[in-house]
């Protein structure tokens, strides 16, 4: 049986990392409805927040923006961490310190859920192999008595605010980041169906090593009971060898487990992995082959994932903004039928852009850069392996740089936008460029 959830009625609540993707605003206003003294605070200021902060007009709530302060967190009964506030912040240690409550929203939700939840992890394809799941359960699973929630990592949506809408009998599917898996690990929890995508190098630029990254994807298992499942991608170099640390039951998924005679809509070998870990769950869950086939195979994908914008003078242009590590940018070059104009660089995360640039030099006809703290190392790189006559200019003006690519293309050919490289510097986020690039090609049309 479920915990009863605490009340925090005239609790003072400080939402530590307001941020742009939606969670802590829905995070604060969860709270000032459950009657909270609600605090923000955030590194950004009002300005840079503006549309967030405009959506808790109606709420009875404090503001401490543009930088953390200790008296904040020594005022506070209990702290909600945003995924993006590091564990080793000053900040949390002084509450740690003085014995104040750290949570944070997903794993807080996942402490009192009433009804199993699955998990999703990995370096890529977490989005969409959540989407996807979910996507699956609710045409095949879902009906007026049971439902299906999906949250965590998604963009947008905040965990916490279904613990007012979570029954015994739905199921709750989580896309979980490493940082998120932190909460977890804190209170020794794990989804009861873990999926475990895949490992790629990512986030050097904020993890020490690969090990310290990895250990919190594993969190994702670590505290499962026998009786659980752990779905794992047996053709990953990394998920193959974690496998001997699982205690609960391993699914091994392979991309060969989707029928040729299937033709989904989502392109892509890798995508093959994400749509063979949903047919694992699904098939957890009791559903036969057979029945998994439409779901599966009709989910067309999501927004900034390999994303067909527009056709424009029959040039395509794709929206892969998502990719933001040098590997994504390899499989969405593998993806994409040739010609391909690609925009690539932007900021660093301490990854290895060895093999990104030999994809560039091999399978683009063109590379536009994206000015970046990365961009000097890539483009060095793709000389290096041959490529310098493909380089077609360096930008630091987005739009510039997305109708120089539409200027040297021909008909037949695709605009790829596939960084490779982190958004930091020109954008506010992944999810901003992809936004940008898709206004900038409707003015093109």
């Amino acid at each position: 049986m479920a915990k009863r959830f605490p009340r925090f009625k005239v609790k003072k609540i400080l939402i530590l990392g307001l941020g742009l993707l939606g969670r802590g605003l829905q995070d604060a206003i969860f709270f000032a409805e459950k009657g909270a003294d609600v605090t923000v605070t955030d590194l950004k200021t009002k300005d840079q927040l503006k549309s967030t902060v405009e959506r808790l007009q109606p709420y009875p709530i404090k503001y401490s923006l543009g930088g953390h302060k200790e008296s904040d967190i020594l005022a506070a009964d209990l702290i909600i961490r945003n995924a993006g506030i590091p564990q080793k912040s000053p900040f949390l240690k002084l509450a740690q310190k003085n014995k104040i409550r750290v949570d944070m929203d997903e794993s807080l939700f996942a402490e009192y859920c009433p009804c199993p939840i699955i998990g999703i992890t990995g370096t890529r394809g977490k989005s969409t192999t959540t989407t996807l799941i979910g996507h699956m359960l609710k045409q095949l699973w879902e009906n007026d008595k049971r439902h299906v929630y999906l949250a965590g990592n998604l963009q947008g949506e905040a965990t916490l605010p279904l613990i007012d809408k979570a029954t015994k009998n739905d199921l709750v599917v989580l896309e979980l980041s490493s940082w998120q898996l932190q909460g977890f690990g804190v209170k020794k929890i794990s989804p009861h169906i873990s999926v475990f995508t895949n490992v790629f190098p990512d986030h050097l630029n904020s993890y020490k090593s690969m090990r310290e990254y990895i250990n919190d994807k594993k969190i994702i298992f670590a505290f499962q009971k026998k009786t659980d499942y752990c779905v794992t991608n047996a053709e990953n170099n990394y998920t193959r060898h974690i496998r001997e640390e699982i205690r609960s039951r391993v699914i091994n998924f392979y991309k060969t487990d989707v029928p040729k005679s299937w033709h989904p809509k989502l392109i892509g070998e890798h995508n093959l992995e994400n749509i063979a870990a949903a047919l694992a769950v699904g098939k957890i869950l009791g559903f036969k082959k057979e029945q998994l086939r439409e779901p599966l195979c009709e989910f067309a994908g999501l927004e900034h994932r390999l994303e067909l914008v527009a056709k424009v003078n029959d040039v395509a242009f794709i929206n892969d903004t998502t990719s933001t590590t040098p590997v994504s940018g390899r499989l969405a070059l593998n993806a994409v039928n040739p010609p391909i104009i690609l925009l690539a660089g932007g900021a660093t995360k301490n990854l290895n852009l060895t093999e990104f640039a030999k994809a560039i030099t091999k399978k683009a006809r063109a590379v536009v850069l994206l000015e970046g703290t990365a961009t000097d190392e890539l483009e060095k790189k793709i000389k290096k392996y041959g490529g310098g006559n493909i380089i077609a200019g360096r930008f630091n003006n987005f739009e510039a740089a997305v109708r120089h690519a539409y200027g040297i293309s021909l008909p037949g050919d695709t605009v790829l936008l596939s960084p490779g490289c982190a958004s930091f510097g020109m954008f506010i986020n992944e999810f901003d460029r992809g936004h940008q690039f898709k206004k900038i090609v409707k003015r093109l049309s």
